[in-house]
């Protein structure tokens, strides 16, 4: 189901290691909590545990917002809505773990206990302020 992400939304989302507003629902209401991303091709990647990961096993269906900020202004925003994969697999996960790990400067392995999160993007919005 991967959406047509526009060009100028990709860049966005790859340009620096930015933190993401990941939206679940639990009990009929969201659940936000902001987490580190890998965007590629129309999937984005997450590691997770915990609450986030109980709220995506009975609904999968989710909410992504990226801002950068300068100086507290917002310069722009990227808001994405999907569907979730769960990917069971430890090979898979530890290696998005690296990957996600290795953009944000932190040790490859660490939070190796999360489980790999895959979100194919349905729609993507993006505003800038100016």
């Amino acid at each position: 189901m991967a959406a047509d992400v526009p060009d100028e939304v990709e860049e966005l989302l790859t340009s620096e290691p930015l933190m993401a507003h990941l939206a679940t629902c639990r009990d009929g209401r969201p659940h936000v909590a902001p987490v580190w991303y890998r965007y590629e091709d129309g999937i984005v990647e997450i590691v997770t545990t915990g609450t986030k990961l109980r709220n995506l096993r009975e609904n999968p269906r989710v909410s992504l917002s990226v801002q950068k900020d300068q100086g507290g202004r917002a310069e722009w925003a990227v808001t994405l809505l999907g569907t979730t994969e769960i990917v069971e697999d430890e090979a898979e996960t530890r290696e998005a773990t690296r990957r996600i790990n290795r953009k944000y400067g932190a040790e490859e392995d660490a939070w190796s206990e999360n489980v790999l999160v895959r979100v194919d993007v349905g729609t993507a919005t993006h505003s800038a302020y100016d």
